[in-house]
């Protein structure tokens, strides 16, 4: 069954990348038998310059899914699979989506694709805060799904106005379900867990590595029919995320701000790249009607 397969390599300690290397490298892996698996993997990480293949296989081979299963059921933590029926429809279409998200929450809100990203800098300012209490009513009206990364500033501000509104949330994790950063929003990431849904394609027990943020960005646009940015400096982790929505067709939205305002610089950059600039809530609205 593909599920207990990503599961088990997933455990053994390969990335998502390296599952679809594995699957280009052996394109009838999952198909294959035991025995036969256990020989394609180890030529596959006979490829890798990483000193963990060795332990990526015994890990491989000692896999247990009952022990793995109540493990989870102990930690209070759920997964599906890219093979689940209530895989986000909008996700699957990206490049190398994860092959199993873990998550604490409402399942069903995965299943949404009125999904508005809203992101931003980590030191935004009421530009931000005011735009967003003015934009929500809107978004209440419509029901939108708010999609956004737990960070500090943007992030926190957006899950706070969403749970204020009570709409449906969607919350990304750079890291395992077992861990937090920053701690700032640990308060809103336990609220959100009770009324919206917080994910991860990290294994429960990953820590928050900095390379772990640019791959949780595209998940949060690829989840997102559309991405707002409120505040942005030209080389922040917004870029990263703006970036990812363009590649993945999604509708990208920018807030105005002054040419001399560095909060806002990486807005205009964003701007010049195909994101449209909102003038009024109904430059995003009208996408969603």
């Amino acid at each position: 069954m593909n599920d207990t397969h990503y599961l088990r390599l997933r455990f053994a300690g390969l990335s998502t990348k390296q599952i679809y290397q594995l699957l280009n490298f052996s394109p009838d892996f999952l198909l294959t038998h035991d025995l036969e698996q256990k020989y394609l993997l180890k030529q596959y990480l006979a490829t890798l310059k990483s000193k963990n293949k060795d332990k990526m296989y015994r890990a491989f081979l000692e896999f247990d899914l009952e022990q793995l299963q109540l493990q989870l059921k102990s930690w209070y933590i759920n997964y599906i699979t890219i093979n689940h029926q209530a895989y986000p429809p909008l996700l699957r279409e990206i490049h190398n989506p994860p092959v199993i998200l873990f998550y604490r929450g409402d399942l069903n809100l995965l299943k949404s694709l009125q999904t508005l990203a809203i992101i931003g800098s980590r030191k935004a300012t009421t530009y931000t805060w005011n735009t967003l209490q003015q934009f929500f009513p809107s978004f209440k009206k419509y029901n939108l799904t708010i999609v956004s990364g737990l960070a500090h500033g943007a992030d926190k501000m957006a899950h706070q106005c969403a749970l204020s509104f009570q709409l449906p949330t969607i919350a990304v994790l750079g890291f395992g379900h077992l861990n937090h950063y920053p701690q700032s929003t640990i308060n809103i990431r336990n609220d959100i867990e009770a009324s919206g849904i917080v994910i991860s394609e990290y294994l429960p027990t990953a820590k928050p590595y900095k390379y772990h943020f640019p791959e949780r960005n595209r998940i949060i646009s690829g989840l997102s029919k559309g991405v707002l940015i409120t505040e942005s400096t030209v080389h922040s982790g917004t870029s990263i995320t703006t970036n990812c929505a363009l590649e993945q067709n999604r509708e990208v939205y920018v807030l105005p701000g002054a040419i001399f305002n560095k909060m806002t610089e990486g807005n205009l950059r964003s701007a010049q790249e195909g994101a449209k600039i909102i003038r009024t809530v109904d430059d995003i609205i009208d996408d969603y009607i």
